[in-house]
């Protein structure tokens, strides 16, 4: 399914204040988008909002109410829903060893479940359309393979990717006319480090560990200067992943070698036990 005229469509965003999530906001208003923009934010999605003349809905995606409530005003405003942006998401940098409960539960309310209640929320508007639609579901380039530091992050978005990937061979399967997308961005340059700000009471953090992090501080070496894209980079490819059709929207093709490293481990392994459940001959 894609949608290659985009103007007059429209579209709902989560994460919208800020980020990746603006800069789709922003692109999509460029293409002559209608736009409901959410996000849990309040005041800076009411400036996103005066910004691109839209109409805001504070949503939180770890309540189900709040995105029942999206769903609703994004039929009132829209009429019809044509793109969903499943963007809004959390992180959490630190040694596996060093993170809390709290912080996996926290980072999989939001990235994971968040995306799960957002898409029963508001895909069967998109299936009702009787032109089609699309999900845009931000994964991450850590869906694909692992870093160090980075272990309940990438673990929250490689189930994201998963999830993304078998909705799409449902839908697929039930002949309905509804996309699907998963954008999996590298090191952008967002706030997403400072995520922590909407964590709440529900998440309560550790006291801060003693001594440095050896796997974040290696992690956060291992990112050259080069390897830092923007929001506006990871609109623009994620809307020609929608355009196009694509399941995988990859937007920093240079990172990708240990994604294909990883594979080729995985089959070499499995050569292995093809070889070694062989008769000799």
């Amino acid at each position: 399914m894609t949608i290659r005229d985009l103007k007059g469509r429209g579209a709902v965003i989560t994460g919208a204040a800020s980020g990746i999530g603006l800069a789709l906001a922003r692109r999509c208003a460029a293409e002559g988008m209608r736009l409901v923009l959410a996000d849990c934010e309040a005041g800076p999605l009411q400036d996103a909002a005066a910004e691109l003349g839209a109409p805001a809905v504070v949503a939180d995606v770890r309540d189900p109410e709040s995105l029942e409530a999206l769903a609703q005003a994004a039929e009132r405003y829209l009429d019809a829903v044509d793109l969903v942006c499943a963007n809004a998401g959390v992180s959490r940098m630190a040694a596996i060893e060093r993170l809390t409960r709290e912080d996996w539960r926290w980072l999989f309310d939001v990235n994971l479940f968040g995306v799960v209640e957002t898409v029963r929320a508001l895909l069967p508007g998109l299936k009702a359309n009787p032109s089609g639609g699309h999900l845009l579901i931000t994964a991450s380039l850590s869906s694909l393979y692992p870093t160090r530091s980075q272990g309940a992050y990438a673990a929250t978005k490689a189930a994201v990717a998963m999830y993304g990937e078998t909705l799409a061979l449902e839908l697929e399967a039930e002949g309905a006319e509804v996309g699907v997308s998963l954008v999996c961005p590298g090191p952008v340059r967002t706030r997403i480090g400072t995520s922590a700000r909407n964590r709440g009471p529900g998440y309560p953090a550790a006291p801060t560990a003693a001594g440095p992090d050896i796997h974040e501080q290696a992690f956060r070496a291992s990112v050259r200067e080069g390897d830092w894209s923007t929001p506006e980079d990871i609109a623009r490819r994620a809307l020609e992943a929608v355009r196009a059709g694509e399941l995988w929207a990859i937007t920093h093709p240079s990172m990708m070698q240990p994604v294909r490293a990883r594979h080729r481990a995985i089959e070499a392994a499995s050569d292995r036990t093809e070889r070694q459940a062989s008769p000799e001959r």
